[in-house]
């Protein structure tokens, strides 16, 4: 019985009185759930199988494959780089030097940088919606110039199905160890991939042994979709039914096709009479040693002149065509699956043709509101920035730093102030965005620093770097471009030539 705020019953009037439309079990609405679950309850029971569909997409179909790069390379491109916030200019060079050098010894496995690492770590969130990176710290006598280096662990790696009451209001979810007040202090991985050599034993050790790494030494790094979520899922969760199915329809379309193309004419022949008399036996013809008769299949050539039997005829083969309705259909499920996986249609599928100035402009600004998002939600506080601290304090401790560990314990709030910077967004009419971008910074609307922000640069190392050209422009009396300080505008000149009011007024 439905009651008010007051505990009294509400009355249905006879007419008029409907639910929601939306929570209606009616003819329509009958194949929706009305009822939900957990998200870390469907991660546990279902996570496993979409990853696996995921990443076989990922590598299968070019749509999604496609759709891959272009989220990569719009979530880092070649790097979100540091910029530190310190005044003293002397050591925030010597931050940028150091940190340089230690990016080309980041990789744990030695095959790329830091900025690499970004990208395969943007990767692993398109296709598996997460990624664990191990921070694993090094002796000094291995010769790094911090010793400190990042190892990547794809989401198989952490094992769903792991789950235990440890008592005391410990548990493990999901891989995941909590302690009483939902902290998370360590994650328990396999100690080989789940899929490497199949059920069983690898290298002597079991496909299901885990080990417990600390959470200080982890960073989790996952878009939650809902509040509570502790386990990230794909970035292609809800376009992957669509391009599965699709792709399905043009494998079997394409088959269609290619068999239908095998055959190109059919001889009619017409119908033998009932006495077989007179008619060679080409099974007692070889047994006899005879030679069989001619194929009655005639050959195909341009301008060829074909011969045939009394009563036979050729009828070329018509096959179906796919219709007028393919390329609309395709249309609409190829938009479908890039909205799925959040990227540009034009981007994911290289159409430019139905494409205007306006329209791919409006729908990249959009793409790019929401790739900003991820950028600075996702990537700079979940990996950027714990790499960037952990960094400094491995460094001060390893003195790569003129400021010691006791320097470093009281700046360390002010060492810490870094602005990660994403590289800089490549636009249609790059000349139009400039002259925009000048006509706000010559109204003061905007400073010259957030435009050089923009480009993905420090505003003091191109200020510094401008003054060096210069200077070593007038050393070798170079004139590249008009470096003088602009004219004086015709307002300003007419201003000096306007008489003195007090000379009108003695005149």
């Amino acid at each position: 019985m439905l009651v008010d705020l007051h505990g009294e019953p509400i009355r249905r009037k006879a007419t008029g009185f409907r639910a929601f439309d939306a929570g209606r079990s009616n003819r329509r609405l009958r194949a929706l759930p009305t009822f939900t679950s957990a998200i870390n309850d469907q991660i546990k029971a279902y996570g496993a199988s979409v990853l696996a569909r995921s990443r076989y997409l990922a590598v299968n179909n070019g749509y999604a494959a496609k759709a891959k790069e272009e989220f990569v390379s719009a979530l880092v491109g070649s790097g979100i780089t540091p910029a530190p916030m310190l005044a003293d200019a002397d050591l925030k060079t010597e931050l940028q030097e150091v940190w340089r050098d230690w990016t080309d010894e980041a990789d744990a496995d030695w095959l790329t940088d830091f900025y690499g690492l970004q990208s395969l770590v943007a990767g692993e969130m398109f296709e598996a919606g997460e990624c664990f990176i191990r921070l694993r710290q090094r002796y000094r006598e291995d010769g790094l110039v911090v010793p400190l280096q990042i190892q990547l662990l794809p989401a198989e790696m952490l094992p769903l199905e792991k789950n235990e009451d440890l008592g005391v209001g410990r548990r493990i979810e999901c891989g995941i160890e909590f302690d009483a007040i939902g902290r998370r202090t360590a994650y328990h991985f396999h100690k080989k991939h789940p899929g490497a050599a199949g059920p069983g034993v690898a290298g002597g050790v079991s496909m299901n042994e885990t080990t417990a790494v600390p959470a200080a030494e982890v960073l989790h790094l996952y878009k939650p979709m809902r509040a509570g979520q502790i386990r990230g899922v794909p970035h292609t969760i809800s376009a992957i039914a669509t391009l599965a199915l699709l792709d399905m329809y043009d494998d079997a379309e394409l088959e269609r096709k290619r068999l239908a193309a095998l055959f190109g004419a059919f001889i009619i022949k017409p119908e033998p009479d009932s006495d077989p008399l007179g008619m060679p036996d080409p099974d007692a013809a070889a047994v006899a040693g005879q030679p069989l008769p001619a194929d009655p299949v005639p050959a195909l050539e341009p301008g060829a002149t074909i011969d045939l039997q009394p009563g036979e005829d050729i009828k070329f083969a018509e096959p179906a065509d796919v219709g007028g309705s393919y390329e609309p259909f395709q249309y609409r499920n190829l938009l479908r699956a890039a909205a799925g996986f959040g990227v540009p249609y034009a981007s994911m599928t290289g159409d430019l043709r139905s494409t205007s100035y306006g329209s791919i402009r409006a729908g990249l600004v959009e793409f790019r509101r929401r790739i900003e998002c991820l950028q600075h939600h996702v990537m700079v506080y979940q990996f950027c920035r714990p790499v960037w601290n952990r960094w400094l304090r491995e460094g001060a401790l390893a003195g790569a730093f003129t400021i010691g560990p006791a320097v470093f314990a009281r700046r360390m709030r002010e060492l810490r102030r870094v602005e990660w910077m994403p590289p800089k967004w490549e636009w249609i009419d790059p000349l139009k965005d400039l002259q925009a971008e000048k006509l706000a910074v010559d109204n003061g609307f905007k400073p010259r620093s957030a435009v050089i922000k923009a480009q993905g640069y420090d505003p003091e190392e191109v200020d510094r770097a401008i003054r060096q050209d210069r200077d070593r422009e007038e050393e070798l009396d170079l004139t590249f471009a008009d470096t003088a300080p602009p004219p004086r505008r015709d307002d300003d000149e007419r201003s000096d030539e306007r008489p003195d009011p007090r000379t009108r007024e003695e005149e």
